[in-house]
């Protein structure tokens, strides 16, 4: 029988540095996190910026799929997956639009 929605189940973990993401190589989650790459205001205290430096270097400390997170747009999305992450997780980019749905088609189309 095939999973369903509702029984796919995925752990990610949130780093904010190389060694983070080493540390979390070691543990047993689908996915690692990293970021903020970009400066971001969807919390009221980020952590420091990682940059796209930031991702390649986590790209190279683990062979689990990389989200980059933090400040990820449809303008920076394709020099993000460029520096080694595998998705990016984007919520200011589309929620400020004034047409949400428009503007996931165009994030989605620009990384077609």
């Amino acid at each position: 029988m095939a999973p369903t929605a509702s029984t796919w189940k995925l752990l990610g973990y949130s780093t904010h540095s190389e060694a983070q993401v080493r540390e979390a190589a070691t543990l047993p989650v689908d996915y690692v996190a990293i970021g903020p790459v970009f400066a971001t205001t969807t919390k009221e205290n980020p952590d420091p910026v990682v940059g796209l430096a930031g991702v390649t270097a986590a790209r190279r400390a683990t062979d689990r799929p990389l989200v980059a997170i933090g400040g990820i747009t449809r303008q920076n999305a394709l020099a993000v997956l460029a520096a080694g992450a595998d998705s990016v997780a984007v919520v200011r980019d589309l929620v400020a639009a004034p047409d949400i749905e428009a503007a996931a088609r165009d994030f989605l189309q620009r990384l077609r």
